[in-house]
This record gives structure tokens, C-alpha cells and sequence, in this order.
């Protein structure tokens, strides 16, 4: 009955012919005419719009555009409402560059590049999402499952994305970002964050991805981000094969990393649960152009090396027992047989050189770790793995926990 309501006005005007018709020829007819009343929504929305997508499997070819603020799209659930794009040639299935903008309730599938695209927006509400694609993991789906791009204020919660050949949720170049209580799987990365300033992802599930959380800085983006919380995930068996395409940012992850701090600074991991992860349940590293050595050569303005990082209280069962990677799969066999495994934390051994004190960088830079039953390995990669220690002491010490971030409310 919904579905009828919204096609009435434009099967009132002999398909839309004298509004300027501009109906697919590759899509069936109802089809085609629900694109074309949906598209026209999206353009003639206005602060204060709702639009609702009703049940059904929706076929569409065409990106979805919004650039109106304040406009809220509504679907009939995830189960119920899906916008399938698998007829699109081109585009994301959903293109936004607006303020105050909601999106709930609603599955996004097949989309040609990314499910759900945002870009320059502030105050973004994400409920209840799904986007997946549904031929499994391949390297011709899109990049990303949700993409938010110089945005700021980002809620995303209660999120499911599946099968990204880049990352099912990821957040770059944005400030003050929560991701909550969302489900990705089957992604090169489950969830990816670049560059960002003030990050908090909790009560997530992370498997069957690459890797489950990537924390970065990569010299694409200006400037580094900093600060992100990671608490109460669940962060298991992430050891998909990586299926990105070559030459992109996560086409380097290791399969089988529960999370890779990568360059990243300020950062709080505690209270999650990592397990089964083949390569590191937790890799840190440096972002170090290859072959560029120690100091690295590159772009002075980006700072590679990850920079207070603090890890507690988490729960690990074993990880590391099957590195990706010949080099890494030979030093684990060498450093603890072919029946052990790395310990729950390998860090590769870069640092800054220039503001070392004792062997130390200062206090508030350092990586700590509540060590306990907790281990770590340094990798000793910048002398090709000559020395790699699994020493204790070089990681007590603790760093100020950071405060809890909130999704303001609407001015």
C-alpha cells in the first residue's frame, strides 16, 4: 500500500512525461518509475524532509544525491527496505554532502563504488544500516560499506556492513567520530579510521575480516589525527585473505590482524576481548614508505611513527600462530616453533630516533602496556629482525585515560 502512495503522482502524469521524465531503460518499469519519484525526493528535499523508503527489494542504476540539510531517510528496516544498485555502472549507491542529516532502518546493497558516501557534513546520524554485497568478498565490489569524509560529529551505531573490498565502515579526515555496537564482516577491514581526531569505537563485532580495526595516518590526509578510544569490542579469527585491489591504502594488511595501529597517536585500547587472530591479535607500526630506512625519507610534514598508545585490561586468547607473510611465519617458527605462536601484542620496533632519551621517547609518546599475563614482541624490524625481545620492562608504564566522547545534540 505505501509502495502504491509514492507511485501514485507520477502515474498520475503518464509516467512523469511533463515533469521532465528521465526514466531507466535498463530497469523494469515499476522499478524505473520508483527511481525516478525517489530521485526527485532526494533533490526536492528540504530542511525538515523525511523521506521513507518502503518495503521491498528497490532496484536502482542511478546514485541517490542529497545536498539539502537537515533531511532525515527512513526505511522500513533492514530486513524489510533494500535499495539494490547491482544495475549501477557507476557511483555510490547514496551520495551526501549535507549537515544534520539522518539515515536508519535501511539496506544498501551491491552498490558499484561505495554503499553509503558523506562527505563535509557535521552532525550525521547512521542507525541501523546494512550494506553488503552480496557475491561475497571480491575485488571488484565496492571500496567501502559506509565512507565518511571530512565530516564531523559522526554517530554511526547498529551497523552492519559486509564484503567492502576496502573497509565496511571507515571514517577519514573527520573529527569527533563514535562507532557503536556495529557488525562488520568479510571486509579487508572491518573498521578503518584515517586520520581522524577524536575517535571512540565500542561494543563492535570484528571477524572474518583482514584485519577488524584499522587505526591510521596516512600522508594522503592533513593533518595526523589523534585521540581514539577502542573499548569492548569483540575482535576474533580476522583472517580473511585481503582481496583489495593492488596499489590501494589497505591492500598491505596482513591477513589475520585483530588491530593494526598504524602511525596512529593517542590512542586507548582496553576492555575488548581479541582472539584468533593468525598474524597479531594487535600490530603496532610505523607508516614508513618502503625502503625508506630509519629515519625515513618521504614527505617531512608526516610523522609515520604511532605515538601514545595505551593498552589495558583487555582479554586475549592466542593469536599469532599463523603469520601472513613467509618472513614473519619463518621468525615465528624460529622465535617459538612451528607449534607456537606470537605473543598477543607485535609491535615492529620503529621509533623516532631524534627524541629518544635513555632509549625512551618521552613519557606521554610512549607505547605502555599493563603487563600482567600480557606479552609483547618487538620485532627489532629496523635492523632486519636481528634482535627481536620479547623484554617486559620496556612497557610499563601508563598514560592518562581519555574522557568519553558524546554525539552533541542539534543546535
Amino acid at each position: 500500500m505505501r509502495r502504491s502512495v509514492i507511485l501514485l503522482p507520477c502515474l498520475l502524469v503518464a509516467a512523469c512525461g511533463e515533469r521532465g521524465s528521465t526514466l531507466s531503460t535498463t530497469l523494469p518499469h515499476q522499478d524505473a518509475v520508483f527511481q525516478e519519484e525517489l530521485q526527485r525526493k532526494f533533490l526536492d528535499a528540504k530542511p525538515g524532509t523525511v523521506i521513507e523508503i518502503p518495503p521491498g527489494t528497490h532496484q536502482l542504476d542511478r546514485t541517490l544525491v542529497l545536498r539539502t540539510n537537515g533531511v532525515t531517510v527512513r526505511g522500513a528496516g533492514t530486513a524489510r527496505a533494500i535499495l539494490s544498485f547491482k544495475s549501477e555502472t557507476t557511483g555510490p549507491g547514496m551520495l551526501v554532502a549535507a549537515n544534520d542529516f539522518t539515515v536508519e532502518n535501511l539496506s544498501i546493497e551491491d552498490a558499484k563504488t561505495d554503499g553509503l558516501q558523506l562527505s563535509d557534513g557535521d552532525h550525521i546520524a547512521i542507525r541501523a544500516l546494512r550494506v553488503s554485497w552480496t557475491g561475497g568478498p571480491k575485488v571488484t565490489n565496492g571500496s567501502y560499506g559506509i565512507s565518511a569524509i571530512r565530516a564531523k560529529n559522526v554517530l554511526i551505531e547498529d551497523c552492519e556492513a559486509f564484503s567492502a573490498s576496502a573497509a565496511g565502515i571507515r571514517v577519514a579526515a573527520s573529527n569527533t567520530v563514535i562507532v557503536r555496537r556495529c557488525h562488520a564482516e568479510q571486509n579487508v577491514a572491518g573498521i578503518a579510521v584515517e586520520n581522524t581526531i577524536g575517535t571512540q569505537m565500542d561494543d563492535n563485532i570484528l571477524t572474518g575480516n583482514t584485519g577488524g580495526i584499522v587505526l591510521a595516518n596516512l600522508p594522503e590526509f592533513t593533518p595526523s589525527g589523534h585521540t581514539a578510544s577502542v573499548f569492548k569490542n569483540r575482535i576474533y579469527k580476522n583472517n580473511l585473505a585481503n582481496f583489495a585491489a593492488q596499489g590501494t591504502a589497505l591492500a598491505t594488511i596482513p591477513a589475520g590482524v585483530g588491530i593494526m595501529v598504524l602511525a596512529a597517536k593517542g590512542v586507548e585500547i582496553f576492555d575488548n576481548d581479541i582472539a584468533g587472530n593468525q598474524t597479531a591479535n594487535i600490530l603496532i607500526r610505523a607508516n614508513l614508505p618502503a625502503g625508506s630506512g630509519n629515519p625515513p625519507g618521504g614527505d617531512p610534514r608526516f610523522d609515520p611513527y604511532p605515538r601514545a598508545i595505551y593498552l589495558y585490561g583487555n582479554r586475549f586468547a592466542p593469536g599469532g600462530y599463523a603469520p601472513d607473510g613467509t618472513d614473519l611465519k619463518s621468525l615465528k617458527d624460529t622465535l617459538f616453533g612451528a607449534d607456537g605462536h606470537f605473543p598477543d601484542i607485535v609491535w615492529d620496533g620503529y621509533r623516532d630516533a631524534s627524541n629518544l632519551v635513555g632509549g625512551q621517547p618521552p613519557a606521554a609518546e610512549r607505547i605502555c602496556v599493563d603487563t600482567g599475563t600480557v606479552t609483547v614482541l618487538n620485532l627489532d624490524a629496523p635492523h632486519q629482525e636481528q634482535k627481536p625481545s620479547t623484554e617486559v620492562e620496556p612497557w610499563r608504564c601508563q598514560l592518562a585515560k581519555l574522557p568519553p566522547l558524546e554525539f552533541p545534540s542539534k543546535s
